[in-house]
């Protein structure tokens, strides 16, 4: 048995991993899955002040109040790019394993924001400026996103529309701080949206990708959308119990 902490990207709260979280309960795992502040269930306590540092605590906070050792902390999309390679900076004797879903850890002093193309960015601060009162970034078009993703139910995408949540702006903006405790850790990256060898052809060149190059990383491809958790939920399981 292994035990996993289960951490959602942009929008999305705990109840984004639930048929994961029940196949890995159905092999024997301890589970928990997580809504950051301001997310999920927790969509009312958002605040403009909500960021980057407000997650990482909500993390520290659960491996310390449950007495969780060993963890395979998992991290999709913005949670595996600052999220989770800042706990494990911190608290590094917890964690067993680290793994990126879609994602991969950002260099000391880089914002989440800052991974993202110029035009991206100015698209989305305006969509902050005039739709999210000047500090949430509204959830995406998802019918329109997923109009072209084989395999998704309909109930599945109905829960995506119905449950996302604005995104506070400043968990964007927060450059992450890490000491480089994290790095003695052995990590898994599974891609989605992107195979192994352009992310191997990036390494060299862009500096958001250093981190993906280290012995201690592994891969596995899982093509499909970006969010897993919804087209290939059993698929994406069989891997996280591979990596325990």
């Amino acid at each position: 048995m292994a035990t996993y902490v289960l951490l959602p990207g942009f929008w999305l709260g705990a109840w984004a991993w639930r048929p994961v979280a029940d196949d890995l309960r159905g092999r024997g795992h301890d589970v928990h899955s997580l809504s950051l502040t301001g997310m999920g269930e927790r969509a009312h306590l958002a605040r403009p002040d909500t960021d980057l540092e407000t997650h990482i605590t909500d993390v520290l906070n659960l491996i310390r109040y449950e007495d969780l050792h060993d963890v395979v902390l998992v991290g999709h999309s913005y949670a595996g790019a600052v999220v989770a390679p800042s706990v494990a900076d911190r608290m590094p004797d917890r964690i067993s394993r680290l793994v990126f879903i879609d994602s991969g850890p950002l260099p000391d002093g880089m914002s989440h924001l800052e991974f993202s193309p110029p035009e991206e960015r100015s698209r989305d601060a305006e969509l902050v400026r005039t739709e999210g009162d000047g500090w949430r970034l509204p959830p995406p078009p998802w019918r329109q996103l997923a109009s072209e993703v084989s395999g998704l139910p309909d109930d599945t995408l109905e829960r995506l529309v119905r449950l996302s949540a604005p995104q506070p702006w400043a968990t964007a903006t927060t450059p992450v701080r890490l000491t480089g405790a994290w790095e003695k850790l052995p990590r898994l990256h599974v891609l989605c949206s992107f195979p192994v060898a352009e992310v191997r052809a990036r390494i060299g060149v862009v500096p958001a990708f250093r981190h993906m190059a280290t012995e201690g990383s592994a891969y596995r491809e899982l093509p499909g959308w970006h969010w897993p958790m919804f087209d290939r939920p059993g698929e994406l399981a069989a891997i996280l119990h591979d990596a325990a």
